[in-house]
């Protein structure tokens, strides 16, 4: 059965025209009024996407609001769109039901941020490569939207990561991440010395190319590219990987997602650490400084239209069955029977 979303619905008190739209009286769950378009950068294909959600939402005569750099991409045109309201990205998440976001699984990444303190449900429409998190077709995005906005939807609660570099009690940088943490040598061939806790006990000295913290979401992301495992995202669980270390018997760990992740770096090591989030620029990890990863307190929700499957996602995204057609998945009895 699909999930029903009720938070943020205090909102849609203030959104004056939906009670005339001829389809009102069927919109199953009336939350979602007030809806978020975001995308990204450049191509032509993002552009056509956002005009043709755009004229959907306008014609359910609902409330469209776009964040200003959406707002401002060369190629999209608003000759067409009757009714749009235009704000700062960092308000889209507080006023809006839905945000509909164009772009890859990159693209709600960088949504994330903005987003997640909301609680807002993200529905994300892929123009990228792989979208797990995007995972709505271009060509079924009317189709599966409409159904979105008469109610009929699923819900995903993915977890964050929150990162701290210290120096002693001093917070020296901070940022959050949907998929991972890095560490990472930056540009240097040489290896990082470094050593790790896991909720305060010494868990190794190793030294490597660096360390991927990864969430369930970022499972099938860099980490799966480092040898770690896919990790169901309902599991409340986080993922470590090394990066190339120099030893053959140093495998990924999946610990609690409620523990509490410390790096410090040796005083042997001879190169420059750096710590990203997401892919974000990346910030020198200094050996007087401490990393800290855990658990964000912010959740980012995603919204798939009926019938989202992680498994089928997985066999399409990482093409599972590009074996042999007689070797492909048999049909269940009671499929069959039908």
């Amino acid at each position: 059965m699909p999930s029903r979303f009720m938070e943020n619905s205090a909102q849609s008190e203030r959104l004056p025209h939906l009670h005339e739209s001829e389809l009102f009286h069927a919109i199953k769950n009336p939350a979602f009024r007030r809806i978020g378009l975001m995308g990204r950068a450049g191509k032509r294909s993002v552009t056509q996407s956002l005009m043709q959600i755009a004229q959907t939402i306008n014609e359910m005569n609902l409330t469209l609001i776009m964040d200003t750099e959406t707002a401002q991409l060369p190629t999209l045109d608003f000759t067409e769109i009757e009714r749009v309201k235009v704000v700062k990205r960092s308000l889209i998440g507080e006023i809006c039901d839905l945000v509909v976001v164009v772009g890859g699984d990159g693209s709600i990444l960088h949504a994330a941020e903005a987003l997640a303190r909301y609680r807002v449900p993200v529905l994300g429409v892929n123009r990228g490569r792989l979208g797990f998190l995007a995972d709505v077709r271009p060509s079924d995005v009317e189709f599966k939207l409409r159904q979105v906005l008469m109610g009929d939807y699923q819900l995903d609660h993915r977890f964050l990561l929150t990162m701290e570099i210290r120096e002693g009690r001093n917070i020296i940088h901070e940022d959050m991440a949907l998929n991972d943490v890095v560490l990472h040598a930056g540009k240097s061939v040489h290896m990082i010395d470094f050593q790790m806790k896991i909720d305060g006990r010494n868990v190794y000295r190793q030294h490597s190319d660096g360390l991927i913290a990864a969430t369930p979401t970022g499972s099938t992301a860099y980490a799966l590219s480092g040898g770690g495992p896919i990790i169901h995202p309902s599991m409340d669980a986080i993922c470590l990987v090394p990066m190339y270390p120099h030893t053959l018997s140093s495998r990924p760990i999946v610990v609690s997602g409620n523990s509490e992740i410390s790096i410090r770096i040796h005083e042997d090591n001879r190169t420059q650490p750096m710590v990203s989030a997401d892919g974000k620029p990346s910030i020198p990890l200094e050996k007087n400084q401490r990393l800290y990863i855990r658990k964000h307190p912010d959740k980012l929700t995603l919204l798939h239209p009926p019938g989202f499957d992680f498994y089928e996602a997985c066999r399409i995204k990482l093409h599972w069955n590009v074996h042999a057609e007689e070797f492909g998945m048999d049909m269940d009895d009671d499929m069959m029977d039908d």
